[in-house]
């Protein structure tokens, strides 16, 4: 009765049209009165739960992203990127994908990548020839690169919920998967380019090339300093991530001379209101997880599970389909967590690594972003794109298709995800 009155109260909140977070704290008022329990000891539940010390570098890895996007940084990464491949036919939804893959590095956020990208490259698309539909597909889909190359505030939020996983290690296992996931996903935007007919762009020259790579060297120096400094062991994530804000208020202000007093207020007032929001769902996450552990779902879910099937090639694609469905209604910092305290004990108890199955999350949940009913980089894609969401579902699946295909193999084979930590370690 306990457990059917958590999720009912939750799903209630979701229904009357609560943020989550605040339906995560209806349901966990209701739990706690239900059982008897002392109100103080949620309260305690919500000061520990954000009381962490590796939560500090969300902030700033947003803050970050935020000066990026209105310094100049974006555009600079776009410039290079059209010299390197856009001379293939269809070559700038190619240079979309390979912009999304440099900015998602640095910036973190998928939805920031798809506002960013999409405000320069969507016009420039259309402007040369490119249905509008095809622009806002590729935009939207190679945007979960954010999440899954690092740095990822979302993995900061994992690791944090998974209780004893190394950030570190969590960033270098997004590396591989996330660039399997652009390659897969730049083959399917050229092969639908080549079959509308889409123009390649001309060819500048090496020396144009090296000139846009030597200009955009100060914006990239942002993700080998944030990533970097946390892989050499010389800062923790949290250092990185307020050493990368700073570089990026130097570089923007000194070298590129694009972030004026209007556009740096505009980037604290967006970081300030995406923190606040994170940082209330993790304080009634925790309290939420606290009841899920007292009614002992994991174990629950993972006598369930085993009951459908002993194969783990079946529970893992359960999970997968579960997780995508998750993804496709929830907001992504909610469900990371909520899910990975149900769905970690399941995994590790079928051999998977923590990390292994930290980047199956993002890939999943990353992909709900760009599904409706509320996939956030899918609605901003839109608007930013002038069409309506039903035009852009209608040809979307392809893309979809290839982040699937990417998400089968980074689940069934862990050397995608767990090489590159095996050889830091």
């Amino acid at each position: 009765m306990g457990l059917a009155l958590l999720f009912g109260l939750f799903f209630f909140g979701l229904i009357a049209g609560m943020p989550v977070a605040f339906a995560l704290g209806l349901a966990t008022v209701g739990g706690f009165l239900f059982e008897g329990l002392p109100l103080f000891i949620g309260f305690q539940r919500i000061l520990s739960g954000i009381s962490v010390f590796s939560l500090l570098a969300i902030p700033f890895f947003i803050f970050a992203g935020e000066l990026m996007m209105q310094g100049g940084i974006a555009a600079r990464l776009v410039r290079l990127a059209a010299s390197a491949v856009g001379f293939m036919r269809g070559g700038l939804g190619v240079v979309n994908v390979a912009s999304s893959m440099l900015f998602g590095g640095i910036s973190g956020s998928a939805v920031a990548d798809t506002s960013a990208l999409g405000s320069i490259l969507i016009p420039v698309m259309r402007e040369k020839g490119y249905d509008a539909d095809y622009a806002v597909n590729v935009t939207v889909t190679s945007s979960i690169a954010g999440v899954v190359i690092p740095p990822s505030h979302n993995m900061i939020l994992y690791a944090v919920a998974a209780g004893g996983v190394s950030v570190s290690n969590l960033f270098i296992a997004g590396i591989l998967p996330g660039i399997l996931m652009c390659l897969i996903l730049g083959f399917v935007a050229w092969f639908i380019a080549v079959r509308r007919g889409y123009p390649g762009e001309a060819f500048p020259g090496f020396r144009e090339l090296g000139i846009r790579f030597i200009v955009a060297i100060p914006g990239l120096m942002t993700a080998i300093i944030i990533v970097g400094g946390v892989l050499s062991g010389v800062m923790t994530v949290t250092e990185s991530g307020a050493f990368g804000a700073i570089w990026a208020i130097l570089v923007t202000t000194l070298v590129y001379r694009e972030l004026n007093w209007e556009r740096f207020v505009a980037a604290v007032v967006a970081a300030v209101r995406t923190t606040a929001l994170v940082m209330i769902l993790v304080a009634t996450a925790s309290s939420f997880a606290y009841l899920l552990a007292l009614y002992r779902v994991p174990d629950l879910l993972a006598t369930t599970v085993t009951m459908i099937s002993e194969n783990p090639i079946i529970i893992l694609l359960l999970l997968n389909v579960t997780l995508l469905v998750l993804g496709m209604i929830m907001d992504m910092a909610a469900l990371i967590l909520i899910c990975t305290p149900i769905f970690l004990p399941v995994v590790t108890d079928l051999g998977m690594d923590p990390l292994q199955f930290g980047v199956i999350l993002m890939m999943n949940l990353g992909l709900g972003l760009c599904t409706p009913p509320v996939g956030a980089c899918l609605f901003v894609g839109c608007v930013v794109g002038g069409i309506r969401i039903d035009q852009a579902v209608r040809t979307i699946l392809p893309f979809y298709a290839a982040i699937i295909v990417a998400l089968l193999l980074v689940t069934y084979v862990p050397f995608f995800s767990m090489y590159l930590p095996s050889l830091m370690n």
